[in-house]
């Protein structure tokens, strides 16, 4: 993770501040998921060309999060199945998808690693101050 210092005006802290206590997170993770929630939904609106079988939807969290097109199964999943050592063939057939599906979405998590790998923290920190 990087540091950026942010520069926010008194009252929009303080509401961000507040919303941030609502969701019993810290200004941080507010401002962190806040960040990853817009640079999604502009990013759903604009799906990568280079990625016509990816497309975004939010899921029950709330978290827009990216898919493969026609299915339920979270680009993250397939990229965990992966790190854990499983083959594009194996995964495929876990999933009943073409091979060239999985290498898709293989593909898009490590042109959107950086992004994707945010928005997970950031789901994963507030089920942590939920759970």
């Amino acid at each position: 993770m990087t540091r950026y210092a942010l520069n926010l005006p008194v009252s929009l802290k303080r509401e961000a501040e507040e919303q941030a206590t609502r969701q019993g997170i810290s200004l941080n993770q507010f401002i962190m998921w806040s960040v990853s929630e817009k640079v999604t939904s502009l990013r759903q609106e604009l799906d990568d060309p280079n990625f016509p079988g990816i497309t975004y939807r939010r899921g029950a969290s709330g978290w827009v999060t990216p898919i493969l097109r026609g299915t339920g199964i979270r680009v993250q999943t397939i990229a965990y199945d992966t790190q854990a050592g499983l083959l594009p063939e194996q995964i495929a057939e876990e999933y009943e998808l073409e091979v060239s599906r999985i290498r898709e979405a293989q593909s898009f998590y490590e042109a959107h690693r950086l992004e994707i790998d945010a928005s997970l923290k950031a789901e994963l920190d507030l089920e942590k101050k939920r759970g």
